[in-house]
């Protein structure tokens, strides 16, 4: 269960640059410590949680808590702003403890194929991350009940798989987080 449920490590928010230190998902660029200069950040999403650094060929997590020196930097390194993706968030609807309706259940399968994720990947997906997504919200005691993101699959499905497995799923969930309708 502990392998389940990860920190997002410790950001230090310069002038003009983000020192990333312990992250905890191998495959990323930033992986254990890395230090990441605004001209490399493409967008940045301070919606919700915690906010999201974009980069070329990664996603990013910073600490909520820094949210404030983050729009600081932004605003300072005129790094444009987008708004939350919502792709993960539907995705992982069924493991949430929560009832949806078929209109809910269609409308967000409609959502997703307008981002350009197809119905059988849709489908596909959700098969490949049920028994972790399950234990993640329900046998860690975690209940959440109303969204669950990329965050939180990449952090069940880094205890189901090896190195190579792993680094094969976090490149195709960062790319479905990219996604976006055309």
């Amino acid at each position: 269960m502990k392998k389940l449920l990860c920190s997002l490590g410790k950001s230090e928010i310069r002038d003009q640059e983000i020192i990333i230190k312990n992250y905890p998902f191998e495959p990323s660029v930033v992986y254990k410590e890395k230090s990441i200069k605004a001209t490399e950040i493409e967008a940045v999403c301070l919606d919700f949680t915690s906010p999201k650094l974009y980069l070329a060929e990664d996603v990013v997590f910073i600490a909520a808590e820094q949210k404030d020196n983050l729009k600081a930097f932004v605003d300072k390194n005129n790094i444009t702003l987008v708004p939350y993706n919502w792709n993960w968030d539907w995705i992982l609807e069924p493991f949430l403890d929560t009832e949806f309706s078929e209109e809910n259940k269609k409308h967000t399968i409609e959502l997703l194929i307008k981002n350009g994720i197809a119905e059988n990947e849709i489908k596909s997906l959700r098969k490949e991350v049920e028994s972790q997504m399950l234990a993640y919200n329900f046998k860690t005691m975690l209940w959440e009940w109303v969204s669950l993101n990329l965050f939180d699959v990449l952090s069940a499905m880094r205890a189901k798989y090896n190195k190579t497995g792993f680094e094969d799923f976090y490149r195709r969930a960062v790319d479905i987080e990219k996604r976006t309708a055309k």
